[in-house]
């Protein structure tokens, strides 16, 4: 279920006179908060392992609507693996098919510096039968693992642009209240009349899976 607190909202314009948005990186970079300094601490064991936290572009319609959730792909074994050539760019779909946004890998630990994971966006270029791209975290595993966002010690989201320059920031601090939750949609790029803006959101759900950002998107 969606966190019911009220999501904190920030705005960055991306204004094409100051910047190339022909090719605009999200970067995303969390630390973790879980480093055992007392002593009555150490004796609970090693530190916790590191997050595996997936990043993903969801994009949506006029409608806020999912228009492609693609194919299956059959692994064998009775396995299979969906959202092949789908609107959800995430670490089994990496490239949308209009080959405007893709993913540019999944880092498995995290916290190591700069950007964890990047998902590459050519803005003036993305069909206009889209209108929204919601970025969405989730922390692989995390109910089993028991992780969740309250965890990190601090995460971000950023944008460049094509030539480098930074173009806004949001940080989230360890106050951020997701005590508890694994997923997090934490900003949507918005189409509007001649540019796009990036909008920071803050929802927040218990779910580990993407897919309960999804259900809202049907």
């Amino acid at each position: 279920m969606m966190s019911q607190q009220p999501p904190s909202v920030r705005t960055i314009q991306f204004d094409g006179n100051q910047h190339d948005l022909s090719l605009v990186t999200i970067g995303l970079g969390w630390k973790l908060n879980t480093k055992r300094n007392k002593w009555w601490q150490r004796l609970l064991g090693p530190e916790e392992e590191g997050f595996d936290l997936d990043a993903m572009a969801i994009l949506l319609d006029s409608n806020s609507k999912i228009k492609d959730f693609g194919t299956e792909r059959d692994l064998g074994g009775g396995r299979k693996m969906g959202l092949i050539g789908s609107d959800v760019v995430f670490y089994n779909n990496l490239q949308h098919p209009s080959k405007t946004i893709w993913h540019t890998g999944d880092d498995l630990k995290g916290g190591v510096g700069g950007d964890n994971e990047q998902i590459i966006v050519k803005l003036t270029e993305v069909p206009d039968a889209y209108h929204k791209i919601l970025f969405t975290v989730s922390i692989h595993q995390g109910q089993l693992r028991n992780q969740h966002f309250g965890m990190v010690k601090t995460a971000y989201i950023r944008s460049v642009d094509a030539r480098g320059k930074e173009i806004g920031r949001f940080s989230f601090a360890e106050d951020h209240g997701f005590e508890g939750k694994c997923t997090v949609v934490l900003a949507q790029a918005v189409r509007q009349a001649e540019n796009w803006a990036l909008e920071i959101v803050g929802d927040s759900y218990a779910s580990d899976s993407f897919v309960e950002v999804l259900k809202n998107h049907v």
